[in-house]
Formats: C-alpha cells, structure tokens, sequence
C-alpha cells in the first residue's frame, strides 16, 4: 500500500489521478483486444493471412498504448503542453512528408510505411492540436495582447489544409467541430460562433461539390438506390442478427461478408455476436468518460486545463458517436475508427495519448496545507494576554 504521507511522484498520481475514467480507458483497452478475436478472424482470411493476424497486431499494441497512457497521466500541465507542441510539429511535418512519400489506400495518401507498421500522422495531429489550441485561447483571456483567436485559426487552416490535401476530410470534420467547441466554451462571442458555423457549411458544401468522394458517399446516404451501399446494408443485418442477446462468441455469419469488420464496423459485430444489451454496456462506457470528463473540466478553476480537457473530451465523444452513427447508417458512411476498440495501431495509440492527456489534467490539485495559519489567524493578540493562554 502507497501511504498518503508518501510524497513521490507515483504517491502524488496514485491519490490524485481519476480512478473512474482510468478504469473505463482501461476497460476499453482490454476490451478492444477481447472483441477484435470476434471481428477481425474473418478479415484475416479474405486478405489470406494467420486467422488471428490482427488480433496478435492489436494485444501487441495493447502494452505500449497503456505505457503511453499512464506516462502522459504523470505530467503537470505545463509538460503537457510542452509534449502537445512537440507532437504537434512532429505531426505537422509528417504530414507534409506523407503527400510525397506516402503509399495510397482506397483513393486516399494517408500512411506512411515504416517498414515494421504503418503511420497514420493524422491521428497524432488531434489530440495535439486540441491542446495546442486551448493553451492559445486560455492564454488570450489572461494576457489581452497575445492573438489567441487568430493563432488558433491560423493552425486550423494549415492542419485542414494538409488533411484535404490527402484527402481526409472525415478528420478535418472531426477537427472542425473541436475547433469550434473549444471556441464556445471559451465564451467566444456569438457573432464569432455564427462566423465560424457558416465557414463549417461553405466546407462541407464546397467538400459536397468538388469532392467526388464525398459526392458519392452522400448521395448514397440519401438516396441509397444510387449507389452501392453494401457495407451499411450489411451492418444493419448484422444487427438484426444479433438480437437482443447475440448468436454468441465466434458465431457470427453476416461478420464473415462485412469489410472493414475489424475497423469501421466492429461495433455491429459485437451487435450480431454478443447483442443489443452488450452494444448498450459499450455505449454506457463512452458515455460515462464524456460525462465526467466535462464534469471534472468545468470544476476546474485553471483557464488551460479547463478549455484542453473539454476540448479532448469533445474529440474523443465526436469520434466515437460519428463511428456508432455510420454503423447504425444516421450519418453517411466514413472511415472513423471507434476509440481502442477498432483494429489500428496510430488509432490506439493517438486515442492513448488523449486518454493520459486527459488523466493528467483531470488530476485533483493539490491542496496547501493552510490549517496552521487558519489557526494562528483565529487567535488575536488581545487573547494571548489571557489567563491560561501560553
């Protein structure tokens, strides 16, 4: 046992750190491996590797994504921000690099191969950039000459730049609407918000227009006989299969015909094998995290920490709903990975990074130890002339 007397870094972390959401992130960690055995066995034999290929790939990933987690959980605000820029430029430059000498999936130039894995540098991008930009705003409301607003802008035009440029326009939504978040908690005026909520309409319809991509995916949303829509079909009867109680572990039948069941569509695996009620524990899981992420940041007294938690918090809930909602087919199909539960070695660890981020800040401050002086203060010098006052 760890005494309270114990001044250490791991004492200080151990009573200070949020039990709660460091079991839920664990929670989702393990269970991310748990339920890969169901949906990635399929995926591995179309593409004519081991049957458990990916489920090895994720577990050996499972080690260093909790390293990464627990590390980043130790840090003070002010390391946090220092490791969030690094990030940041390192994300930014690898971004760039992936235009030249990235290799091109499914129409998009997105990955870097580092000959043992494959990077993808936009998923590093997002959890820096959220903090990044918190500390940019935070640090405009105390010093009135520091350009936070436009700083934070500048930095959304070039990273949206990079992410369209590749294209990956499901992250630079995603991005987007944490930008905008982060500007509205920090009480950003109205006519900023409508300025910034009319740039996100002209995006999207300018993505609609000259994306072809784009283009097909919701028109197929809309009108679902003008194009192919096997996957989201297929992600439908997966949940009608399953029932309230799935068909059981390994029993799946529609899994074997959905691409992307270890990625994008693992949630209606885990529909079809283990059931509605199993899918609503998951949910009730993300929930909680957002809940009292936000809960814990608006407690919080410090500008920056305030403003990066709410900001991480929106990031990660905004990726999980987008991913729950293709899979249930309210929101036209895309790419978006569900936090640590799809297959995705840069997915797991990015979502990682953010989970310690927010651990950290989340961090219960430390109290100064005052009762002395509060005693001391209590007793007037008129007293101490008193009879039985030594």
């Amino acid at each position: 046992m760890v005494s309270r007397a114990d001044r250490g870094p791991l004492s200080e972390w151990l009573w200070t750190v949020d039990h709660y959401l460091l079991a839920a992130f664990m929670l989702l960690m393990i269970g991310g491996v748990v339920l890969s055995f169901a949906a990635s066995p399929p995926v591995a034999e179309r593409l004519g590797v081991e049957s458990f290929f990916f489920v090895k790939k994720q577990a050996t990933f499972l080690l260093p994504s909790m390293a990464v987690m627990l590390g980043l959980s130790l840090m003070t605000p002010r390391l946090i921000r220092r490791a969030a820029l690094f990030l940041l430029i390192g994300a930014l430059v690898l971004l760039v690099a992936t235009l030249f000498v990235g290799f091109e999936v499914k129409g998009g130039r997105r990955w870097i191969d580092l000959g043992i894995t494959t990077l993808q540098p936009s998923e590093f991008l997002k959890p820096a950039f959220v903090v990044i930009v918190a500390f940019l705003l935070s640090e405009s409301g105390r010093r009135r000459e520091v350009p936070g607003a436009l700083l934070s802008a500048l930095l959304f035009a070039i990273s949206s730049a990079l992410l369209i440029a590749q294209p990956d326009f499901g992250q630079t939504m995603l991005m987007g609407l944490a930008f905008g978040a982060l500007f509205f908690i920090n009480g950003m005026p109205w006519a900023v918000i409508i300025v910034l909520a009319v740039l996100g309409v002209v995006g999207m319809g300018s993505a609609y227009l000259f994306l072809p991509h784009v283009t097909s995916r919701i028109n197929r949303f809309l009108d679902p006989e003008s194009g192919d829509t096997f996957q989201v079909d297929t992600a439908r009867e997966a949940f009608l299969s399953g029932g309230w109680f799935g068909k059981g572990p390994g029993e799946g039948v529609v899994k074997r015909i959905l691409p992307d069941s270890h990625t994008d569509f693992v949630f209606s695996v885990v529909a079809e094998e283990f059931g509605i009620i199993v899918c609503m524990l998951l949910v009730a899981v993300f929930a909680f995290i957002i809940l009292r992420g936000l809960r814990n940041a608006a407690r919080d007294q410090d500008a920056f920490a305030r403003l990066a938690t709410s900001g991480l918090v929106v990031l990660f809930g905004l990726q999980a709903m987008i991913n729950l909602m293709v899979n249930l087919n309210l929101v036209p199909a895309k790419g978006m990975t569900l936090p640590f539960i799809s297959y995705g070695g840069s997915s797991t660890i990015s979502t990682a990074i953010t989970a310690g981020f927010i651990l950290a800040l989340t961090r219960r401050k430390p109290q100064p130890k005052h009762s002395e002086s509060v005693i001391i203060s209590r007793v007037s010098p008129s007293s101490l002339m008193q009879p039985g006052i030594r």
